[in-house]
């Protein structure tokens, strides 16, 4: 008894990690202080015992009841053996599994009680003590609507059956306000009757009948001290004077507290019996449309027949179920036939050969695991479906007369039963039939499955039977080793979910492993996740799968961690993951993911060190999504011009973008793994075109690079002289590092050429270049300013160096360049704004990646209309959307189902806001660009200030709908105003209200030309 004890403490120390019950809750089981007492005083124990606790708990030397008022204390009463599983009904795994819970976890039948008790039945309840049995399956509503105004007293919870059922059951007798008038057990057709509801249906009573009793209204005292009705029993005659002692106590202190009843006629309860039959009927869906297969990995799905359940099994090769037919908790190689009926459960795949060539039907086959004199060791039963495992009557075995059998098989009663074994005794229960012993060799079903067919050498299997030593199944129960057939249940368990988190990643499927790295973390075995990770990057073919492993080594890091330990996003530039990281570049992947878990293992001893490693592998991941977008320079083509004459400026000017829907899906790996699709127009704020660059070539063999708000007006100039002066290309905050990125990127600087900055410039060129670029838009506006930048720089210098560029190859060329300068970004800004008017730009759901525009047509006039009623107010506030980047990659990666699931919407709502442009309906795209924003802020939690907030508020009686641009958390909101021409009467909304900030508004036009390109006379060097 203490062993199941402690196991069930254990499993609910286990829920209290995975925050199934609250990290304060105290728990205690509590062993029956005699073998045969009834649920009340095994109640009324654990009562006593968990007021011991509360008052330790609370300071107390000695128990005080005081401690129970304010206490919640729920009591599962763990029931009887169960012949279908070794830990009891409690224990017993259902075929469901719940895809919210942040915990990957088997869903036994503790886990619906302690949810519905907690969160369906429990809440706005006061304190008290709420009992409980775990014998039956309950089913209750949501919200089951009870209310516990002005509650005292008792109060049970009653759920409707039909009266056949009540036969054998209580039901409870109310009057017309739930109280409880009688409570009768095993009653009369009459007795039932009065008792229905008004459907016809009964409510049934599950528990604590004796306790109950005397609160019933209609129950007399002279009844009650008696034992009235025979269910609340009459013991010997030495025992009924204490028993009726302590009926007395029990009417003394609970008759006057009132008894009433909260119905729950949308719920059920299901008594789970010891009929195989029945139980099978609960854990399978008869008439359901395929097989449930829950925690499992099955080669062979075609093969589960409909009305089929497997549960947290591993199953390799043909195995075949037939409907009403379990498996649960086997490891089984096929070929396999489990016909109907059959219940299979605690089978390994060293088991698997001796069910070849056989065919189940009507069976329950279980592996157990037993301690025999402190050993350990695993004994295999046999019975079937149709048994009865009652006292009374015949009795059969393997579903045949006990005469039958003997006959069909050899063995004799005496091999079951001793000689002076009463005939009434001989049942199933008492029948020594399972080995548990050979003297020579292990056990396995072969030893209890020869008597399905013992015409094949039965003598020798007949013989081998008993020489082993054999127990009955009651003096087995005590052998069962609850611990080690649960502890073998999580190893199935995980070692399954390890298959799942290969076939996920591999078969690229948008299923979360986040649930199952925090239980593999949580139950302390995260190393055989981080190999089978390993694997799958190792052996990846496809840089998207290696990518998304690594983001999942990086969580279970971050998991070990355990909320300690520092920020996820941040830097991921320590020396000494440099050589792994060498190895992605030079694309040796296998070689890479062997170096970064190498040095993994010396990042594995506190909680900063792991996040710092998660960084890392993040890092690892960015590398891969690096070389995938790469893969766009395959679109990037040019054509050879005449070169300008030297001094000869090429200006490039841009508008900048407004994006209306689908922002994020062009983001890598999102635009290449689920295929993007982004609505945006291209703008003119002010009536100025607002971004640019020019370029020209210069005699001295040098680059002379200058940045500035304004073409006219340059704030940053350098010169680099040789490639030392270019070797930061790649940091994105250093001085230049956009300009010295889009000189190696359009080819005029090779950085591992044997040739100096100079020599690589005269022997090209005939001297040097001068590139500018300017932006008159704040930084972090969400405008796209920065790949627009790039674009226009690219079209510049590419000019002045003799070739043009089309608009598509730009496009992919900014991509490269992001890449190169690792600031990585989709690409939907650069499409926004070197595009012209209102476009959708779109990629598919492959490699290499290409963008595609199409241009959207409007009705006549309806451009001019959007130019009156579109207006940008500039927030103030800087985004900073590199940490948003890292935070959606990763809940991307991780394939959260919110994230998914919105990243899917992002898609059809640029398709639905296509129409509402060629509709030209402002309240449609006013409701588009609302919708678009609770998008944006799914996605990237955390991108709307509290400014921003208020601002958007007051602006909202004004405008149809509005928008941060771009990422969010900063930058310009654009509006779609109701009435036109807005900008004078919002700047007096705006001056009314306090703590916005330093905002403004700013005119704003569909820019119809985009970028574009001129060559200007030639000027003297500035």
């Amino acid at each position: 008894a203490r062993r199941v004890e402690r196991v069930a403490e254990g499993e609910l120390e286990v829920r209290q990690k995975r925050e199934q019950i609250p990290a304060r809750t105290l728990l205690l089981a509590v062993e029956d202080p005699e073998t045969r007492v009834g649920s009340g005083g095994a109640t009324l124990n654990a009562l006593l015992v968990a007021a011991e606790h509360l008052s330790a708990r609370a300071g107390f030397t000695v128990v005080t009841s005081d401690v129970l008022h304010s206490a919640w204390i729920l009591i599962l009463h763990m029931g009887r053996d169960f012949p279908f599983d070794d830990c009891g009904r409690a224990f017993i795994c259902l075929p469901v599994e719940n895809p919210q819970a942040p915990v990957e976890a088997m869903i036994c039948n503790l886990d619906c009680l302690l949810d519905i008790m907690s969160h369906r039945l429990g809440p706005g309840s006061p304190p008290g003590v709420w009992v409980c049995s775990t014998d039956m399956l309950l089913s209750v509503p949501v919200n089951p609507g009870i209310s516990w105004d002005g509650f005292r007293g008792a109060r049970v919870i009653a759920l409707p059956g039909t009266t056949a059922y009540a036969r054998n059951h209580g039901v409870y007798l109310t009057d017309s306000q739930d109280f409880v008038l009688d409570i009768y057990y095993q009653g009369t057709e009459a007795e039932i009757q009065r008792c229905a509801r008004p459907d016809g249906r009964v409510p049934l009573l599950s528990l604590f009948f004796d306790i109950l009793l005397c609160m019933a209204q209609n129950v007399n005292r002279e009844d009650f001290l008696v034992g009235r009705p025979p269910k609340m029993g009459q013991g010997d005659a030495d025992v009924t004077g204490y028993l009726q002692s302590a009926r007395m106590e029990l009417w003394r202190e609970l008759r006057d507290q009132p008894l009433s009843m909260a119905y729950i006629p949308d719920g059920s309860y299901s008594y789970v019996t010891n009929s195989a039959s029945e139980f099978l009927h609960i854990l399978t869906s008869p008439g359901a449309a395929g097989a449930q297969v829950v925690h499992s990995q099955v080669e062979a799905l075609q093969l589960l027949e409909p009305g089929s359940s497997v549960i947290t099994c591993l199953l390799e090769g043909p195995v075949r179920l037939a409907p009403g037919s379990v498996l649960q908790h086997c490891h089984l190689r096929g070929p396999i036939h489990c016909g109907a009926g059959c219940f299979l459960s605690g089978l390994d795949v060293a088991q698997s050969e001796a069910l070849h060539g056989l065919e189940l039907r009507d069976l329950v086959l279980q592996g157990h695991h037993v301690r025999l004199h402190g050993a350990s060791s695993r004994a295999y039963t046999l019975v079937g479906c149709l048994d009865s495992w009652e006292r009374q009557g015949t009795g059969t075995y393997l579903n045949m007369s006990w005469s039958e059998f003997f006959q069909k098989t050899g063995v004799r009663d005496w091999d079951l039963w001793d000689p002076d074994t009463p005939p009434a005794e001989r049942c199933l229960l008492s029948a020594r039939l399972f080995p548990v012993l050979h003297p020579l060799r292990a056990l396995g079903p072969g030893d209890m499955l020869w008597m399905l067919d013992p015409q094949e050498d039965g003598s020798e299997a007949l013989r081998g039977w008993r020489a082993c030593w054999r127990l009955s199944w009651e003096q087995l129960q005590p052998c069962l080793d609850r611990a080690t057939a649960l502890a073998s249940r999580w190893d199935l368990f995980f070692r399954q979910a390890l298959c799942k988190a290969r076939h996920v990643l591999e078969a690229r499927q948008d299923l979360s492993l986040r649930p199952m790295i925090r239980a593999a973390v949580l139950e302390g075995c995260p190393g055989p996740l981080l190999a089978t990770l390993d694997q799958v990057a190792a052996g990846a073919g496809d840089p998207g799968v290696a990518a998304r492993a690594l983001a999942c080594v990086a969580d279970v890091l971050g998991c070990m961690a355990k909320g300690r330990g520092g920020l996820r996003s941040g830097p991921a530039a320590n020396p000494e993951w440099m050589q792994p990281f060498s190895y992605l570049e030079c694309g040796d992947l296998a070689g890479a993911v062997e170096a970064l878990a190498l040095e993994r293992n010396k990042w594995l001893s506190r909680p900063a060190l792991l996040v710092r490693a998660a960084r890392h592998y993040e890092g690892a991941g960015q590398i891969l999504i690096r070389q995938a977008v790469m893969s766009a320079q395959h679109f990037v083509s040019m054509e050879p011009v005449e070169l300008p004459a030297p001094g000869q400026w090429v200006v490039a000017e841009c508008p900048a973008r407004v994006d209306f829907s689908g922002g994020w899906s062009d983001t890598p790996p999102l635009a290449y793994e689920l295929g993007g699709a982004v609505l945006g127009l291209a703008v003119q704020v002010d009536g100025r075109r607002p971004i640019g660059a020019r370029a020209r070539r210069i005699p001295e063999p040098e680059l002379w690079l200058a940045v500035g708000p304004q073409q006219d007006k340059m704030a940053m100039m350098m010169v680099c002289r040789s490639l030392d002066d270019l070797q930061d290309y790649c940091q994105p905050h250093a001085p230049g590092a956009l300009l010295k990125a889009a000189f190696i990127c359009v080819g005029i600087v090779r950085m591992r050429s044997p040739f100096s900055l100079s020599e690589q410039l005269l022997r090209a060129f005939g001297g040097g270049f001068e590139l500018h670029t300017w932006s008159e838009l704040p930084h972090g506006s969400g405008l796209g300013t920065s790949s627009i930048l790039a674009g226009a720089a690219l079209a510049a210098l590419q000019r002045a160096a003799g070739r043009v560029v089309g608009t598509e190859s730009l496009i992919h060329a900014v991509l490269h360049l992001e890449q190169v300068l690792t600031t990585g970004g989709g690409w939907q800004d650069q499409v926004g704004g070197l595009m012209p008017g209102i476009k959708v730009g779109r990629s598919r759901a492959q490699l290499p990646l290409k963008v595609e525009v199409e241009e959207i047509t409007v009705p006549e006039g309806f451009i001019q209309k959007l130019n009156d009623h579109l207006l940008l107010v500039y927030t103030g506030k800087t985004r900073l959307a590199r940490n948003l980047l890292q935070d959606v990659l990763r809940s991307w990666y991780a394939r959260l189902p919110a994230v998914v699931q919105n990243a899917r919407s992002l898609v059809q709502h640029t398709e639905d806001c296509t129409d509402a442009f060629h509709q030209g309906s402002l309240p449609l795209l006013g409701q588009c660009l609302t919708s678009y924003w609770e998008q944006k802020k799914l996605m990237a939690p955390g991108c709307e200030p509290l400014a921003v907030r208020r601002m958007m508020d007051v602006l909202a009686p004004h405008v149809h709908g509005q928008s941060l641009a771009g990422a969010g958390g900063g930058g310009f909101l654009y509006l779609l105003t109701k009435e036109p021409q807005q900008k004078e009467a919002l700047e007096a909304v705006l001056a009314k209200t306090e703590g916005l900030g330093n905002y403004s508004i700013h005119l704003v036009e569909v820019d119809t030309q985009g970028l574009s390109l001129k060559l200007l006379g030639s000027e003297t060097s500035t």
